[in-house]
């Protein structure tokens, strides 16, 4: 499915109908450039899950857990140079958990993930807009 984004707001209510067709242990690759709106997208999963803190993206920590009525795993791994490092914080039981994986940069671990994954393509625009994105969902 292909959305349209002209704002912040649209892309959280975007990830938030998304959100209701998630179900545990799937795993979500978010891609696209700094600042394209991964990080509003999850705001909006994250949200339609029953949380309601505060999200950010795990830069330097590389994962942030939220408890919501399905454990929520938010992984980025932009800074991640060899895809055996998440071997080291325990990315199986994350990925074959009970929880559902959202992940930054999916790219940069290609080969550790299983095939089942959905992809989420946030692209920018500003030839339309600042604030344009296209978000196309795929499930693998």
């Amino acid at each position: 499915m292909k959305y349209v984004s002209n704002s912040r707001e649209d892309t959280i209510k975007i990830a938030y109908e998304f959100a209701s067709g998630l179900k545990r242990g799937d795993i979500v690759c978010l891609t696209g450039d700094l600042g394209a709106g991964k990080t509003a997208f999850v705001s909006g999963v994250a949200k339609a899950l029953g949380y309601n803190g505060y999200t950010s993206s795990p830069t330097f920590t590389l994962i942030n857990e939220y408890m919501a009525d399905i454990p929520i795993y938010h992984f980025d791994v932009y800074r991640i140079d060899f895809s055996d490092e998440m071997y080291d914080i325990g990315i199986d039981d994350y990925l074959f958990g009970d929880g559902i994986c959202l992940i930054e940069w999916p790219e940069k671990i290609e080969e550790i993930l299983p095939d089942n994954t959905i992809s989420v393509k946030i692209t920018k625009n500003v030839d339309i807009s600042d604030d344009y994105r296209e978000i196309l969902i795929e499930r693998e």
